[in-house]
């Protein structure tokens, strides 16, 4: 059953939809698209009422969601919401989060203009071959015959690298602090961890302050020599968030969305043969995949700065806001089909909010690109036969679960790269060609950057 047929949850009554969103109900995170459909219908506007226990007003179709995304009537900046904030994510963690993502003009302005040095055309397409690279390296260290997790041995480790790589981070320091990223990733919304989450934190804070000391005293090509150098100069706790939400943000979203596409491609085949038909297909591939099934459920936390009203429904000053992109970019008043993935789908690029919208756009959208095209490039040349793994539990991906999603992603997707066949029943493949960069592209086209999954 493909996900677009597959319709858990979507014929309750109005309060039991929104209270599978608010619970992160497992049938709703394994395949909300039906639930998202009934409430662009039924509450394009509603209030949720999330674990944390503060309200939210949760905005689903795409006209609402473009315009909310842009809309300065919902603040980033949530030292204004102070209480609010705290009430979320708990009171040590503002040093860490007052950053690029949660900040609004013209202190945004100010940091993006310095950080957006890092994700020029130019800086992105010179990492091709070094992407490549690392792809590659992974892959060849895949099992071949025997199912192997993507998700571990090749969707998280490719972006991992590449920002490591990007900030200039030894090697030999990568694992801890890898470590300490996946503690504050398996913590920060679960209470029972908060004093692990606190010592993560604050050791992550520290390391990056160590590694900017170094890197003043070291000087290098790396973006972070750039942004220690930069004209308008960040002061040390700006650079130690802006490094934090960097990494943080910009390992996820990208090994969820690789991950993402891989699992769709081999469940619409016809659309995988596409690809292999036609490699010159796969930046086009990777807009649609983007819209049809983002690594970025919902956006990050708004406030409202005064009573606000959306299709009638008003939203009270002080009231969070989210914006559910998945369910934007399946809104069928926007796009035509939306439940059917279609790689040939054409003038996707600034259409769909994958990457956010306006201030807040994703300033690492030319890098995800660059990434998600080499991920996908090098797996059809490498393995043109993969198929999904017979677990005897489904087949083989298993969804991110909990409540309040930000992420739309996979916990494990279990492959086999080279099933044993017959060769006279082997598919015929076309060669792969190398696929030119769309990131000088993305750059000129694409709204005002700012920081990966900054929605």
């Amino acid at each position: 059953m493909t996900q677009e047929n597959a319709a858990p949850t979507s014929g309750g009554a109005l309060p039991d939809l929104v209270s599978a969103v608010s619970r992160g109900e497992p049938d709703y995170r394994a395949c909300p698209h039906p639930v998202y459909a009934a409430l662009r219908e039924q509450a394009p506007v509603c209030l949720l009422t999330p674990p944390h226990g503060v309200d939210t007003y949760l905005i689903t179709r795409y006209e609402d969601a473009r315009d909310a995304l842009s809309d300065p009537r919902f603040s980033k900046d949530m030292r204004g919401a102070i209480d609010t904030y705290h009430a979320v994510y708990g009171s040590f963690f503002d040093a860490l989060d007052d950053n690029v993502l949660n900040s609004d003009p013209p202190r945004h302005t100010r940091l993006r203009r310095v950080l957006r040095s890092g994700f020029t055309p130019r800086r992105v397409e010179e990492m091709r071959p070094k992407v490549t690279a690392v792809a590659e390296s992974l892959l060849g260290a895949c099992s071949k015959s025997d199912a192997v997790d993507l998700m571990s041995s090749f969707a998280f480790p490719l972006p991992i690298a590449v920002l490591c790589d990007l900030m200039g981070i030894p090697e030999g320091d990568r694992p801890e602090i890898l470590a300490h990223f996946a503690v504050v990733s398996r913590a920060r919304f679960d209470p029972r961890m908060g004093a692990e989450l606190q010592a993560a934190e604050e050791w992550l804070r520290d390391r990056l302050a160590q590694l900017i000391a170094y890197t003043r005293a070291h000087p290098s090509d790396s973006f972070l020599t750039d942004l220690i150098r930069a004209e308008e100069g960040l002061e040390d706790a700006e650079l130690i968030s802006s490094l934090w939400v960097l990494f943080f943000a910009g390992h996820k979203t990208t090994a969820f969305q690789i991950g993402n596409s891989v699992l769709n491609l081999l469940l619409h085949p016809d659309q995988l043969e596409k690809l292999r038909g036609d490699p010159l297909l796969i930046p086009r591939a990777v807009e649609e995949i983007v819209r049809f099934e983002g690594s970025v459920e919902t956006s990050t936390f708004r406030y409202a700065t005064q009573d606000t009203e959306i299709r009638g429904t008003v939203i009270p000053k002080g009231s969070l806001v989210q914006i559910a992109i998945t369910s934007a970019n399946r809104d069928p008043e926007k796009f035509d089909s939306p439940d059917v993935l279609d790689v040939t789908r054409e003038g996707l690029q600034g259409t769909h909010l994958g990457f956010g919208h306006g201030t807040h756009y994703c300033l690492g959208a030319p890098l995800a690109r660059l990434e998600l095209e080499i991920a996908l490039s090098c797996l059809l040349r490498e393995f043109p036969e993969m198929e999904l793994a017979n677990t005897g539990e489904g087949n083989g991906a298993a969804w991110l679960t909990g409540p309040m999603p930000a992420f739309r992603g996979l916990q494990e997707l279990r492959l086999v790269l080279e099933p044993s066949r017959p060769a006279a029943v082997r598919p015929a493949t076309a060669p792969v060609a190398t696929v030119t960069s769309s990131a000088s592209a993305v750059s000129s086209a694409s709204p005002a950057t700012s920081v990966t999954s900054g929605n």
